[in-house]
């Protein structure tokens, strides 16, 4: 799980069946300090995050799996919108 900075969507006229009522995102991933980190990836949305969200990231597929098919191709999920983020004095990023 990682903290992420959703930065836009994704609009598909096709997509996998299991995945008909799931958003994609454009997601950043955060360092602890909030700088970017890697490159953006394509994340499913469950939850309803909007663009400038900070949100939390599975990498575990078994939340998308029970929402809809143990046959959806999906890695990298939202699972939470953050509200604050709060580092410890000193803590390495």
């Amino acid at each position: 799980m990682y903290l992420a900075r959703i930065d836009g969507t994704v609009t598909s006229t096709i997509k996998h069946e299991t995945l008909g009522s799931f958003r994609f995102l454009i997601a950043q991933r955060l360092e602890g300090d909030g700088s970017d980190s890697g490159e953006p990836q394509i994340v499913v949305d469950t939850i309803g995050a909007r663009v400038g969200s900070r949100v939390l990231v599975t990498t575990d597929n078994e939340v998308v799996r029970k929402a809809s098919s143990n046959t959806t191709p999906v890695r990298l999920a939202v699972m939470g919108i953050v509200d604050s983020v709060y580092p410890e004095p000193g803590a390495a990023a």
